[in-house]
């Protein structure tokens, strides 16, 4: 497994050190603590009754974060329902998070200058996607990759190996993350499948495969980064993070104590991707409580406001449903859309 920080914030790779300032470094863990009190609003607002779906990320944040920093701003980001941090970090404005967890329509209207598309519910779906997307890059002549995500339990799915195996064929820009937090909502990932990892599923598609500690945010960036270059060069990539979701696998009645002992929640929690890169920026001088206290201030104000605004936004109604779903409406949509029409008018 691929790794530059221990557990105790030191480096054990010094070869493997990504090239970043100061100011790169610092960025990061304000991206990591920001998204950790994002994360910890959200449940209570989903508890609330004001947010609708919500699948919590703390314990994900070196692997989404790390990741996604390695990115340039024209690569095509491909999520699953979890991966909202990273579409939000690309560009897409937070009050437009909170409607799609709201499961309002404008939440999955991505701006035009966005390169991503909306979170993925089906789980694996977004492999296939993502494949095609990168030989739709490739063939345009484009400089960028594709990058999708899912969790361990998507690797079980067929879409999985057929968006690989395309993607492999076609020498296609892309890149695979499979984020295994070690549970598919609650089956563990030794009952999913009897190989030894899931990064060596990569060697049957012609990927380049390669197993990282997902709690380490510098080793995150630095195989993304290496993949992105290689998925340039016609080699596409499976990443497979190993890391840990601290909460349930949504906000949607599941219970993880039924599952998950308190002796491995125990044993992942000293392992917390913040506490370590924390730790390794205190000794450099490039972090302290003042400063964190200032990011997440900045979070639960920015919180504040992008709730207000999506709780603000006009409430949906059937005619937006029918008006958005194609660019030239069928005739007996278009009928039904009259219909609706009129009906709410009055």
């Amino acid at each position: 497994m691929f790794q530059v920080l221990n557990e105790d914030g030191e480096v054990v790779n010094e070869e493997a050190l990504p090239d970043l300032s100061d100011e790169q470094l610092q960025e990061m863990m304000h991206r990591m603590v920001y998204t950790r009190i994002w994360d910890q609003r959200a449940i209570s607002l989903n508890r609330q009754g004001r947010l609708g779906f919500y699948a919590p990320v703390a314990g994900q944040e070196a692997s989404m974060i790390g990741s996604h920093y390695a990115l340039d701003k024209e690569d095509w980001i491909l999520p699953g329902y979890r991966d909202v941090p990273q579409i939000v970090w690309h560009g897409l404005p937070l009050y437009q998070a909170f409607l799609f967890s709201k499961g309002h329509f404008h939440g999955g209207q991505i701006p035009e200058d966005l390169n991503v598309l909306p979170p993925q519910i089906i789980i694996g779906a977004n492999f296939v996607q993502n494949a095609g997307v990168a030989v739709g890059l490739k063939r345009r002549g484009n400089k960028n990759v594709a990058i999708t995500y899912t969790g361990d339990g998507g690797s079980s799915q067929g879409d999985f190996y057929e968006g690989m195996n395309f993607a492999g064929a076609y020498e296609a820009p892309a890149i695979f993350v499979v984020q295994n937090n070690q549970f598919a909502i609650s089956v563990p990932v030794e009952e999913q499948t009897a190989a030894k990892t899931i990064a060596q599923k990569s060697v049957a598609a012609g990927l380049h495969g390669v197993q990282v500690d997902g709690m380490d945010v510098l080793a995150m960036y630095s195989v993304t980064q290496e993949a992105r270059k290689n998925a340039l060069n016609g080699e596409p990539s499976l990443i497979e993070s190993i890391c840990y979701r601290y909460g349930p696998h949504t906000m949607s009645g599941d219970d993880p104590t039924r599952y998950r002992t308190e002796e491995l929640d125990n044993e992942w929690e000293k392992k917390d991707p913040l506490v370590r890169f924390r730790t390794y920026l205190e000794k450099k001088d490039l972090w302290n409580e003042d400063r964190e206290n200032e990011v997440v201030e900045k979070a639960k104000e920015d919180i504040k406001a992008a709730m207000k605004q999506a709780d603000e936004t006009p409430k949906q109604k059937v005619s937006d449903l029918l008006g958005i779903m194609y660019k030239e409406l069928p005739e007996e949509l278009n009928k039904q859309l009259e219909e609706y029409r009129e009906k709410e008018s009055k």
